[in-house]
């Protein structure tokens, strides 16, 4: 099985000077210690359920741009950006520029938003939830039109551009990989199953994990899309791979077909819990 990095938390000593160094040098030992993944939160506070949010929290893309330049070989990503933050031609430009200077490594991870907070803190609009979902399908529907050979214009009902021209195209072919987080049963694992090359299913519980790939699995069947065909990714975050059933819960997510577990940086602590993840736990998970 293979393992990504969430680097959620930038609160650690010497913050801010010592931020950038501290993400640069996680994201080369990431890189060489055999991760596949490198995510960071799209949001502008820390989460509430994770910290004060006036705690550190750098905006994403400038921050996956920043490790794009310190690493060779990880997939990049957001974990993921709301459809709220970005207008999706830009967000789908944005997408495109790491795509590119970083050799075909980007992906658009997207969601439907939910941290009221800091929209209304900083003035961005934030829509009732069944209008945030109609929202992220067309910015999907845009990013994919981008990416193709239609530059002509598109019309949906909350969002109409003139031209998709995206020039250059992304190296990666045919387009950057579409994550989609979350665990929403009714609408987000079915535009997952629609649009969706990967999907993280943001839970650590194997019995809850098995439950909601068998809901993916029939939202497949029902549009026709291929469920063997999508990369399935939990988050492992609050796993202590000390504990005694660390392994054991390793093994059931590869028996339920999980193919990538990610871990989060440990706050205060950040490069030394990567390189004891990629030195203790990498090469066993590798051989699961």
């Amino acid at each position: 099985m293979h393992a990504g990095i969430h680097f959620w938390n930038y609160t650690m000593p010497g913050a801010p000077a010592s931020i950038a160094a501290t993400v640069a040098e996680t994201a080369r030992v990431a890189d060489a210690g055999g991760f596949d993944q490198f995510t960071v939160m799209d949001h502008w506070f820390q989460m509430e359920n994770a910290g004060d949010p006036a705690q550190p929290m750098l905006e994403a893309f400038s921050t996956l741009a920043f490790v794009a330049a310190q690493t060779r070989r990880m997939r990049l990503a957001p974990l993921v950006a709301g459809v709220t933050y970005r207008h999706p031609g830009l967000l789908a430009k944005t997408i495109t520029t790491l795509d590119v200077l970083s050799g075909g490594r980007a992906a658009l991870g997207i969601g439907a938003a939910w941290y009221e907070r800091e929209h209304h803190a900083l003035g961005v609009p934030y829509p009732v939830l069944s209008e945030r979902f109609e929202r992220l399908e067309e910015a999907i529907r845009i990013a994919l039109q981008m990416w193709g050979d239609d530059a002509g214009p598109f019309a949906g009902a909350h969002y109409e551009l003139a031209e998709t021209l995206n020039s250059p195209a992304p190296v990666s072919a045919p387009h950057p990989p579409l994550l989609i987080g979350g665990k929403g049963e009714r609408k987000t694992l079915r535009i997952a199953a629609q649009y969706a090359q990967i999907v993280n299913l943001t839970s650590a519980d194997p019995d809850e994990v098995a439950h909601l790939l068998e809901v993916l699995r029939r939202h497949c069947a029902d549009v026709g899309t291929d469920y063997d065909g999508i990369e399935k990714q939990v988050m492992a975050s609050r796993l202590d791979p000390a504990g005694a059933d660390f392994w054991s819960t390793m093994e059931r997510f590869v028996a339920l077909g999980v193919d990538l577990v990610v871990f989060g940086v440990r706050p205060g602590d950040q490069l030394a819990s990567v390189e004891t993840l990629a030195a203790d736990v990498l090469p066993r998970l590798a051989d699961l």
